[in-house]
């Protein structure tokens, strides 16, 4: 189930109804199994508690790295990363990003490349630099493409595209 309902079109963050997410978090309760602690992870970052969120994607990370794939340990570095950028921590969280891209591009693994370069889309937008922003979310939106993946994904990144394009004009225009 997607507690997703759209995106903001200006900070590109996911829309949730939060009363729904705060129930999904009671639901899991204290699990300790890492698809939990990744839901977790990602239901305090969008319910706006990016530092407890934090603790539990550090948790994550270490959880995966001992007893998960190297995709589980790659989707967590990228939560991880995410939580890092709405933290602000938006050097840290390229470096993670672009780490988790190469890697998962070596591997061939498009569909995880595709979630790191969106996100790294996002930091570089929210710090501003947003000739690097459009890059990487064409970067996904080629990797999305080409792994087939649903529509509402590519739906996500032509968004995130957009809103680049619109946030470039408008500075253009006002120098």
């Amino acid at each position: 189930m997607s507690y997703i309902r759209g995106y903001d079109p200006e900070t590109l963050r996911e829309k949730v109804d939060p009363r729904q997410c705060r129930e999904r978090l009671d639901e899991i309760g204290e699990q300790r199994s890492l698809p939990a602690l990744l839901e977790r992870v990602w239901l305090l970052k969008v319910l706006g508690k990016p530092d407890d969120s934090l603790v539990l994607a550090e948790q994550a990370v270490r959880v995966a790295r001992m007893a998960g794939t190297r995709k589980d340990l790659m989707r967590a570095r990228i939560l991880h990363a995410s939580v890092q950028q709405v933290r602000g921590a938006f050097a840290a969280a390229d470096q993670e990003l672009t780490m988790c891209a190469d890697e998962a591009e070596g591997q061939g693994w498009a569909g995880i490349a595709a979630f790191a370069y969106q996100h790294r889309g996002r930091v570089h937008y929210d710090s501003g630099n947003l000739d690097s922003a459009r890059r990487d979310f064409k970067r996904a939106l080629f990797l999305r493409q080409e792994s087939g993946v649903p529509d509402d994904q590519l739906e996500s990144t032509l968004m995130a595209i957009d809103a680049v394009d619109r946030r470039r004009a408008a500075a253009s225009v006002a120098s």
